[in-house]
């Protein structure tokens, strides 16, 4: 069977049964990995600075744009 067949497949099989109180419980959720980088110390805004910003860390400062995102 070809690879996305058999994908579609489990997704078809995990869908049917799906139980969308035990997903809300924190049962059956996926597993999943995440990389994070560890912060380095680095130079700080002032305080001033960091209350209007949101933050101390200069790396952490990312400002919202109002431009859309997300899936197409």
């Amino acid at each position: 069977m070809r690879k996305d067949l058999k994908s579609l497949e489990n997704y078809q099989r995990y869908s049917e049964n799906w139980n969308t109180q035990r997903f809300l419980k924190g049962e059956d959720y996926p597993v999943a990995m995440a990389y994070v980088p560890w912060q380095r110390w680095g130079t700080l805004y002032d305080p001033e600075k960091g209350l209007e910003c949101g933050t101390i860390f200069p790396d952490l400062n990312k400002p919202f744009l109002g431009v859309r995102g997300g899936c197409r």
